[in-house]
């Protein structure tokens, strides 16, 4: 089993330089998806429950699969992208706050305030100009200028 496991190691490593730096680097439900079966999938060949050598081509074809999706989510500017990566989600517009869209996400305002902090600012919601769930699930935040508070 230590073999397998240090030859399945190695091929992930493989594969992954293969297919797309950013299936690990990103948050986005489209790269936790391929991570979690990824890692079902190789732990078959480890284990010894499926055959070695089909269970690492399996693990290929996904890694493919994604990087394909990726690169046409990439080239099109349809609905497929958002789709495929999902969408930013405006939760603060001008300074108000979008309660609509804040609670289809459950986005609290202690959400946001605690995205000022992590911006490295402080203040509360107040001095949100903009405010955007990104599609990595992370707020991203646009303060107002010193003059508009």
């Amino acid at each position: 089993m230590s073999a397998r496991a240090v030859g399945v190691f190695l091929a992930a490593l493989l594969i992954i330089r293969i297919g797309n730096h950013r299936i690990f680097g990103k948050n986005s439900a489209f790269d936790i998806v391929l991570g979690i079966i990824y890692g079902s999938i190789l732990s078959r060949a480890i284990t010894g429950n499926s055959p070695f050598w089909p269970t690492l081509v399996a693990a290929f074809v996904l890694v493919m699969l994604h990087k394909l999706l990726a690169s046409f989510a990439f080239y099109t500017n349809s609905g497929v992208s958002d789709f495929i990566k999902g969408a930013s989600k405006t939760l603060v517009k001008d300074g108000e706050l979008q309660k609509e869209a804040m609670a289809e996400n459950s986005i609290t305002e202690n959400d946001l305030t605690e995205a000022v902090r992590s911006s490295g600012s402080y203040g509360g919601i107040e001095r949100i100009q903009y405010a955007y769930l990104e599609r990595s699930g992370k707020i991203s935040v646009i303060l107002k200028n010193e003059g508009e508070e």
